[in-house]
């Protein structure tokens, strides 16, 4: 999960690289390389593309469709780092959600510290000119759907191959952005293709390292480890795009990372 948060970071930075060209048009060049690569290696592994459940891969394609068209719209209009914040709420989803679809359970103590990171997304919106509520509403409707594509991702995993799962991600949204983008597109030039391009490989990576982290572990537990990308946000953010924040903003950002430090601590240590 580490590993995934530092690639959909780098990812981020490629959509912000880029303002002028339509977040749906980006959407659907990562849909092609996604597509293209899954393929490849399904074929290359004998694993058939079209995977065993077919109605949850399709709900998991459509609910994370829903997210992505989403944070893509937000993340080109407010900063990286506030972005990435808010999109910190699909935790809190994915745990809720997880109770109902897949039965797991969350102790008492964790829905503290979810407390604790959830007053830090408030605060942040709070104390933070730039974020409107239509932003903050996007950015958790993204968050809302986001819980429900991991809570799928984890009901397929006794039946699907991580890249099955992959695979049709990018097969429900081709038709959906190819279709937006015919009355939006405008014409990548230069360094635009190469940054398109790395929109698409460091998804990929990114997926599947974040598939696997669902399939083999709890989802309160490997979800909140998403937190993790706000320090690579921050970073990112203030090299790249010049952009900072006052002294609440940084407290709001501090109580996500608090609750999700302790939760993780905690929940190791009553595990030895």
């Amino acid at each position: 999960m580490l590993l995934a948060t530092f690639t959909f970071t780098l990812m981020k930075v490629c959509v912000k690289a880029i303002p002028h060209i339509p977040a749906i048009e980006i959407i659907l060049f990562r849909s092609i390389i996604s597509l293209v690569i899954s393929m490849y290696y399904l074929k290359r592994q004998n694993v058939s593309v079209w995977g065993n459940n077919k109605p949850v891969l399709i709900l998991r394609g459509i609910a994370g469709a829903t997210a992505l068209i989403t944070y893509f719209h937000l993340l080109q209009q407010i900063p990286l780092a506030t972005a990435s914040t808010l999109q910190y709420l699909a935790p809190i989803f994915t745990a809720i959600l997880g109770m109902v679809l897949v039965k797991e359970k969350v102790k008492p103590w964790q829905w503290i510290f979810f407390a604790v990171s959830f007053s830090g997304v408030v605060v942040v919106q709070g104390f933070d000119h730039r974020i409107s509520w239509i932003h903050l509403v996007m950015g958790v409707g993204a968050s809302l759907f986001m819980g429900l594509a991991y809570n799928f991702i984890r009901m397929l995993k006794n039946s699907e191959h991580p890249l099955v799962i992959i695979f049709y991600f990018p097969l429900v949204m081709l038709p959906i952005t190819g279709i937006w983008s015919a009355f939006v597109w405008v014409q990548p030039v230069g360094w635009d293709w190469l940054i398109l391009l790395a929109v698409g490989i460091f998804t990929q990576i990114a997926q599947f390292f974040m598939t696997k982290s669902y399939q083999t572990e709890e989802l309160s537990k490997v979800s909140i480890l998403n937190y993790v990308g706000i320090v690579y946000a921050l970073g990112f953010g203030w090299l790249l795009f010049d952009e900072t924040f006052n002294l609440m903003t940084y407290v709001g950002m501090g109580l996500v990372i608090l609750g999700v430090g302790s939760n993780v601590l905690l929940k190791q240590l009553k595990n030895e």
